[in-house]
């Protein structure tokens, strides 16, 4: 098939993005989720709180190595991590729906901007906190009778719409 070693994933040049998961509790989500990451070629996976960290055999099970590829680093807090990704230049967008929200389908990408996308906890969602200090939140256009999506499913949804205008696919 062509793919990149582990190696060389981890030399090339990755979209200008992080993946922050505030409180994921599953983990056979966030090794979705690092699968993702790595099929987009984002910067890196921030865990938060309550979130596991490799190595993980659950984790291992969904991210089928992706834990080894893709970057990542662990803080206690959401409110942590979002300051510390502020600070290093990232643009903070929550995957969550709010009365502010864009849809995904309206937002567009700042060329040269980095992003954090905040995704969050399976039932209680991004931390009310860190949605009131994000400089945007994005939200999935649904037609259903649900509101909200499996956590890992809306992550690869949005990382799609971010790597596709990124240039990248």
């Amino acid at each position: 098939m062509g793919r990149d070693t582990v190696e060389q994933f981890k030399a090339r040049p990755k979209i200008p993005l992080t993946v922050v998961l505030d409180n994921v509790r599953s983990l056979n989500n966030i090794g979705s989720i690092f699968r993702t990451a790595d099929g987009f070629a984002c910067r890196e996976v921030v865990l938060c709180g309550i979130s596991a960290t490799p190595p993980s055999p659950e984790i291992h099970k969904t991210a089928l190595g992706a834990e080894d590829s893709v970057d990542w680093r662990y803080f206690p807090t959401t409110a942590e991590a979002v300051s510390t990704l502020r600070a290093e230049g990232c643009r903070i967008a929550c995957l969550e729906l709010v009365r502010e929200s864009v849809s995904l389908a309206d937002f567009r990408v700042e060329p040269g901007v980095a992003y954090a996308l905040v995704v969050g906890h399976e039932v209680e969602g991004i931390d009310p906190a860190i949605v009131d200090g994000a400089d945007l939140c994005i939200e999935i256009p649904q037609y259903g009778t649900k509101h909200s999506l499996n956590v890992a499913v809306s992550t690869a949804i949005a990382l799609w719409e971010f790597a596709k205008q990124m240039n990248t696919l």
